[in-house]
């Protein structure tokens, strides 16, 4: 398996925009893309988006730009989408089956394997066929599996608790969604989710689009 070269958030992101508006292209329609048509349905500068690309493809041609189908598996393999991984998520409450229920994990290289919860009603039940089982089993199925990824959905008291119980089952990379910070070893990768802060940034930016103040308003004088 090849190593993958370090790259920015921010490439990251932009080869993921790149991306979703290549696959939307209609199908039936020319067998290239350029640059240019990238950059023009995000609104971006094509010299970015001609930069970008170079990172990632060597396909491009003069004139021609590139074939759709090998930019795709281009940046796709760029991006570690042919290196898959299994992970398990600990919290099967309405988050985590929501997250259950989004298809399109795969496509980014990562299959929710198994599901874990402490509750006797889900335990022994599955959901999109996703087998939820007793939290207890969490370390053991991990290593035995070689899971590598755990996703946290669990309330913030139990948070910490479901962390170390993945990271003594040998996973290397934890997705929490809980609200809290949580302590990992310096060798696992930790990747907070934290939805009142945006939910508190988009609520300031969109105070800042109208024009509103952010000050609760004052009663009025008698």
């Amino acid at each position: 398996m090849p190593e993958l070269r370090p790259i920015s958030i921010m490439l990251y992101r932009r080869l993921l925009s790149y991306l979703r508006v290549i696959k939307r292209r209609p199908e039936g329609g020319p067998d290239n893309v350029s640059s240019a048509a990238i950059a023009q349905a995000l609104g971006m500068g094509e010299v970015q988006v001609r930069k970008d690309l170079a990172s990632a493809s060597r396909g491009g041609r003069p004139k021609i730009g590139y074939i759709t189908r090998e930019l795709i598996a281009d940046i796709e393999r760029f991006l570690g989408y042919d290196n898959r991984s299994e992970a398990v998520l600990v919290g099967a409450g309405n988050l985590g089956r929501a997250l259950m229920s989004y298809g399109n994990f795969e496509g980014y290289g990562l299959k929710i394997a198994a599901a874990f919860d402490v509750s006797p009603a889900l335990v022994g039940t599955a959901f999109k066929d996703v087998p939820i089982l007793d939290a207890a089993k969490i370390p053991d199925l991990c290593r035995r599996l070689g899971i590598r990824v755990g996703i946290l959905t669990v309330p913030a008291d139990s948070a910490q608790e479901a962390c170390d119980a993945l990271v003594s089952g040998g996973v290397l990379a934890v997705w929490n969604f809980a609200p809290v910070n949580l302590s990992v070893p310096d060798s696992v990768v930790l990747r907070n989710e934290d939805m009142g802060a945006s939910l508190a940034l988009l609520m300031r930016s969109l105070r800042e689009k109208t024009g509103e103040s952010s000050e609760a308003p004052r009663p009025a004088r008698a």
